[in-house]
């Protein structure tokens, strides 16, 4: 069976799709199988982001590994019981053909609650939330006491995550490997940096995710997604050489990949 990794929280702006387009990319040039799908039925900026890749492909001929991008089939209504929901039956059908082929499969959720990601959520194996490094990301996932910065509980994230996890425990799935990843970091040491990554650590035991470092505040980033490239390949397409800013974005690349404890991965990217 495919290993599925989800991207998601309930917030937008959080470098969800940058995310997945890196994670789903270094995992084919490392020899893996990857589908991918994009939940985001409105914005699908996953979906753009790999259509550009392709469409840069096309025009340069370069040839860039790519995941296998699918989007949600169609379904007849008609043919679906009293009990079924459409939506789960989509993402039911994409899931089961992309997994025929596949080592992996990722998807990329919207950033908001819906129907999809919440089905998406509870068919992780690994789920990876991109969080901005503020108290403002940090409130999905515990609601937390701003004069003695003491967590207070669970937000509304946390408590779909959990109710995924209850999901998958009563049909004997192994368990959901959390992974909590700190975007937009500054390249400053400060205080309220330090008080948010306390507060990470403070509540991963108790809400059960790990915490890994994931990508800084670079305009880098911004200008990849209308070529659908990533950091990996720059090399590629003969842009030069790399300056030390981006030497050290793609090791936060290699970084999050190790991090994220992958089955049958090693990162030689």
């Amino acid at each position: 069976m495919a290993h599925i990794i989800v991207v998601g929280n309930e917030k937008g702006g959080s470098g969800k799709s940058t995310t997945s387009m890196h994670v789903a990319t270094a995992l084919v040039r490392m020899g893996h199988k990857v589908g991918a799908l994009d939940l985001d039925l409105r914005q699908q900026s996953f979906g753009r982001y790999i259509e550009n890749r392709l469409s840069f492909v096309e025009r340069s001929k370069v040839q860039l590994a790519s995941p296998d991008f699918r989007q949600l089939p169609k379904v007849d209504e008609a043919l679906l019981s009293p009990d079924d929901n459409a939506d789960d039956a989509r993402l039911s059908a994409a899931v089961a053909t992309l997994e025929k082929q596949s080592d992996f499969i990722l998807i990329d959720c919207p950033g908001s609650h819906t129907r999809l990601s919440q089905m998406a959520h509870s068919l992780a194996d690994t789920l990876i939330t991109p969080l901005n490094d503020s108290f403002v990301d940090f409130d999905l996932l515990a609601r937390i006491d701003g004069d003695t910065n003491k967590v207070l509980g669970p937000s509304v994230y946390s408590e779909m995550v959990w109710s995924a996890r209850q999901m998958r425990a009563k049909a004997q799935l192994r368990p959901i490997d959390w992974i909590v990843v700190r975007n937009r970091l500054g390249t400053q040491q400060m205080r309220n940096k330090k008080k948010v990554g306390d507060a990470l650590n403070g509540l991963a035991n108790r809400i059960g995710f790990r915490v890994a470092p994931g990508f800084s505040e670079r305009v880098i980033f911004r200008e990849l997604f209308p070529r659908g490239l990533t950091l990996l390949d720059l090399k590629d397409i003969g842009s030069g050489g790399l300056n030390l800013s981006n030497v050290a974005a793609r090791q936060e690349v290699r970084d999050l990949l190790r991090a994220l404890h992958l089955p049958d991965v090693s990162v030689t990217i």
